[in-house]
This record gives C-alpha cells, structure tokens and sequence, in this order.
C-alpha cells in the first residue's frame, strides 16, 4: 500500500513537473511568438479604432520652435525591446558604441540581464527601462525626439497599430527622462518617417490614407509639432502591406538619400525609378537638388533589407540579406556614400526574427539623440558659382544644447582652394543669436573650393558640417570674372592679372599670353573687352 502511495506521488509528482513544463514552455511562447505575423495587422485589429489609451489627450505644440533631430545626428544611446528583435550579438555591438536603453517589463528584467550578460554585453551600457510592450518594433511606436527651442522634448503620436502597451511608450520615456512631450493628434509610424534635422522630412502616402487624405492637416501638424516646413510625400514604390519608407529608402545626410534599385524584371521598377528621379530633381534643405545613391536589390522576394539600416553615431549597421554579392554591393554603396564611417554587415538568422524586406534593423531599434549635442547650422551653403569679390563669407549658427559656453577659438571655417592644404578661418560674431562668420580668402578667378564648418563648446562637444569634414566637403566654383580690385580705375586691367585668369581657365602657364599689339597699351594694360574675347575663345573650344 505504502508503494502504492509512492508511485501515485511520483504520478503526480511527474504530472506537476510536466504541467510546470507546459506552462514554461507557454510562456516562453508568449515571449517569442511569431512576429512576422504581428508586423501585418491582424483581423482583430483590422476591427479596432484606431486611438490612444483613454488616458492620450492631444497637447498644443511646443512654444518655441521645434527641430526634428535626424538619424545621423549625435546620439546618446539606442533603445531596443526585450523579448528582442536584433541578435544579442548585435546587442553586445551597440554598447561598444552607446548607451542601450532596453524596454522591459519588470518580470522579466533578470531573465533580459541573464541573456546579455552570457551574450558577453557590457553590462555597465546597458540600461533598463521597465515598461510593459506588445512588439519589438520600437522604431514604429518608441519617442520622436525633438529640441522645443533649445530643450530636449518627446513628440508622441497616435501609433498606426491599436496595440496599446506599445502606444503609450513614448510616454513612459518622457518620464524616465523627466523632459515635456507634446501629443501629436495624427496617426503615422516611425518607420514612415524620416527627417534631416533642418525641416525636410519623407513619408510615403500612408500618412495621407490613415489621416482622412486631409494632406492640408498632415502638414500644418508636422510643422507645429516637428518644425517640418518641406515635407515630401511619395508613392510606396515597394507595393507592400507595410508600407514603411525606410524599407525603400533613407536619408545618409541633408544632401544625401539612398533609394533602391531593382532590376528591371520586377514588375516595381518604374515606381522606384519614379522615386528616385523625384529626389535626383528636387532640392534639399542646402538649396541644390539630393545626391541619390542607389543600392542594388535582386527583386521578387529574395531578402535584401539594405536601406532598413541603423545609423548611430559613425557607425552604419546594414541588415544582410540572403545574396552575398548584393550584400557586399550594398556596404561598398554605403561607404562610398558615407566615407569616414564604419559600415558594418548585420546577420540575423534567428528563427523567428529573421531580417524581411519588410522588417529588419531600422525597424527594430531607436536612436535617442545626444540632449547636449552641438549642432552646426550653416544653412547659406555656397555651391554652383560665387561671385569673385577680395572675400567670400560663409555664416552659420552654434547651438550647445549643453547650455554651456562655446569655445570662441574653436569656430572655425576650414577650406581648400583647388585642391590645395586647408587653411583655417576663425568666424567671429555677427550679433545675431548663436550667429558667426568667417571669411574665405586667396582664391583665383574659376578656383575650386572645397570647405566644412567646425565648432566645440566647453562641455567637450564636437561637430562640424558636413560630418564627413575634409572627405567630402561642401564645394563651390569662384565665377569666371575679374576681382574687383583687378580692374584699374581707368577701366582696363594688367596684363599681369588677365594672365593669372587665363592661366586659370587653361589649367595652364601661357605667360605672357598671345595677344595683338594693338590690345597693350603702354603703360601694360589691356582692354576687358578683348580679355573677354580672348576668354570666349578658350571656352569655345
């Protein structure tokens, strides 16, 4: 009988730990189910109104000017989700670079450190965020990050899924950083959005197709609340349920956008030729039309993610796809585009959570911008031709977000004229706010000037504009014209200097230049008007 009793215990016994079991591995299930699913809207939330918590009041806009930080800009730290959409390895990556801020609910931070801390993760950039979520998307759901004149805010959204844990995130990091958010009333999603930093922004028509078509409130709310004055909406060249831009597109910097390229086969290749011509013509927020970079795609259904890419910092992380040589064609696009950055290729063969042209590593991560960046805003970018006077002025603001001082010897305007060693100009003071000036010197008439815009302040923040510095500078061409102090009083010019520009035009020493007797006076000079016909001629041919 005794044995009995024992046999029946270990029945149950075995039964409890096979119940035990089941629940474990149920819940482990609800961890990790099958996102690739829940990245389309299920039928139940096809049926279920699109709104905030009955907690979401809209908000005014900020008072003071907003500025919609773009991706490339300087950041903090990057959040991710836990149950992850990214390989820990991946994880491990981004603290060697950043801050990580990782959403997770209380339960099951042990099990998150657990899974990074075996992962080998820095455990001292790892930062947990305790909030309840429904997805791993967090670039769909998680803060848009904007300054409200030179304060750090949160602009939050009507999120374009009814899943409300994931809504009310921006939320719970307005509070982690104890900083105001302004309640946006317009559904979009982060993956639909992408921003330059200087109020030039792209989405797709999903913005227009989920806010009533009413484009006119589209765009007075994302200049209210983002301080987007020049918002491109496009077609969805990709033509998938998604409907995201960044899995078509994405910008590298102000001038600078990435589109796809298909093969002519696939039945989307007007549309992504249509998307690409629209950007190669028009102009971005420095007044001269995009730089389009193309990146090569297999087309049909063969995985290659390449534009769903995470800037951070000067690094590039490009999700790979299942071509090697696309794959490979894909990081060199980025270099060449993106040159003194490191590009970095991102595996991700996880079940469950591998990269999609519909879903990679853009969508499943969140930079979180640098609150005390300094930012470089030299809007009157010379290019094309400048005038040829003795000087050529080039004006920017300096904004420390910090709130501490800028380094006054540290603003400073580096150039190049013709290829030549940089030199260095100091920009002082224009007596506008944050304003300073700084002058370019020495150049000849059809010189070729290469330039960038430094500044430091006193909390040891560093930016210049462009970002790339010497490796790709802003550029422009000194007009085929006489400086000023070339022409003589009379009207007429030095031979000496009509020489200097000829020399110029030919990329060559012609001293002294051919010319009819008749042309020189006595006292060495010569007409502009037949300088002129003498320059025409070279032109000509």
């Amino acid at each position: 009988m005794k044995r009995k009793n024992s046999f029946l215990a270990l029945l149950v016994f075995v039964s409890m730990m096979s119940s035990m079991g089941c629940l474990n591995a149920q819940a482990q299930k609800r961890e990790a189910p099958d996102w690739r699913k829940l990245h389309y809207t299920s039928e139940e939330e096809m049926r279920t109104p699109m709104k905030k918590s009955i907690n979401f009041t809209a908000t005014p806009a900020p008072t003071e000017a907003p500025r919609f930080v773009a991706e490339f800009e300087p950041m903090q730290g990057v959040t991710i989700r836990y149950p992850l959409g990214i390989p820990v390895a991946l994880v491990k990556t981004l603290a060697e670079n950043c801050q990580v801020y990782c959403i997770v609910q209380s339960s099951s931070q042990s099990r998150a450190r657990s899974t990074f801390t075996n992962a080998g993760v820095n455990m001292n950039r790892v930062t947990f965020v305790n909030a309840a979520s429904d997805s791993y998307w967090v670039r769909d759901y998680g803060p848009w990050y904007i300054f409200a004149g030179k304060n750090p805010a949160i602009v939050d959204n009507v999120y374009n899924r009814p899943r409300q844990n994931d809504d009310v995130i921006p939320s719970a990091f307005a509070t982690f950083w104890n900083i105001p958010m302004y309640s946006m009333n317009l559904v979009h999603t982060g993956g639909n959005m992408m921003e330059d930093g200087r109020g030039h922004a792209v989405s797709d028509v999903l913005v227009l197709n989920e806010n009533n078509n009413d484009e006119a409130t589209v765009r007075r709310l994302m200049l209210e609340y983002l301080g987007i004055d020049n918002y491109h909406i496009t077609i969805d060249p990709q033509q998938d349920y998604i409907a995201h831009v960044d899995c078509w597109g994405k910008y590298l910097a102000p001038d600078k956008i990435l589109i796809g390229k298909l093969p002519t086969s696939d039945s989307r290749y007007e549309n992504y030729e249509a998307v690409a011509n629209y950007f190669a013509t028009t102009n971005c927020c420095w007044g001269y039309p995009y730089k389009v970079y193309r990146v090569e795609e297999p087309g049909g259904n063969t995985v290659a993610p390449y534009t769903n890419s995470l800037i951070l910092n000067k690094h590039v992380y490009v999700p790979m796809g299942s071509n090697s040589t696309y794959n490979q064609r894909a990081l060199q696009v980025y270099r060449e585009a993106m040159p003194g950055y490191e590009v970095v290729g991102v595996n991700n063969n996880t079940s469950g959570i591998e990269w999609l042209n519909t879903d990679a590593l853009h969508c499943r991560t969140r930079g979180v911008m640098d609150f005390n960046m300094l930012f470089v805003d030299h809007r009157d970018v010379l290019f094309g031709t400048q005038d040829c006077t003795d000087s050529i002025a080039v004006t920017s603001k300096f904004i420390a977000y910090s709130g501490k001082p800028l380094k006054e010897d540290s603003l400073l305007v580096y150039y190049s004229i013709d290829k030549g060693p940089y030199q260095v100009a100091h920009m002082r003071a224009t007596g506008a706010p944050d304003e300073y000036v700084g002058y370019i010197k020495g150049y000849h008439q059809a010189s070729e000037v290469d330039y960038y815009v430094f500044g430091a302040d006193e909390s040891g923040h560093r930016y210049q504009q462009p970002v790339f510095g010497e490796l790709d500078p802003h550029h422009f061409t000194v007009n085929i014209t006489f400086i000023l102090g070339d022409v003589n009083e009379d009207g007429y010019v030095d031979i000496a200097d009509a020489t200097v520009l000829i020399d110029y035009l030919l990329g060559v020493s012609v001293s002294p230049f051919n010319t009819s007797a008749a042309d020189v006076y006595s006292d060495g000079s010569i007409d502009v008007a037949d300088v002129t016909a003498l320059i025409d001629l070279i032109l000509a041919n």
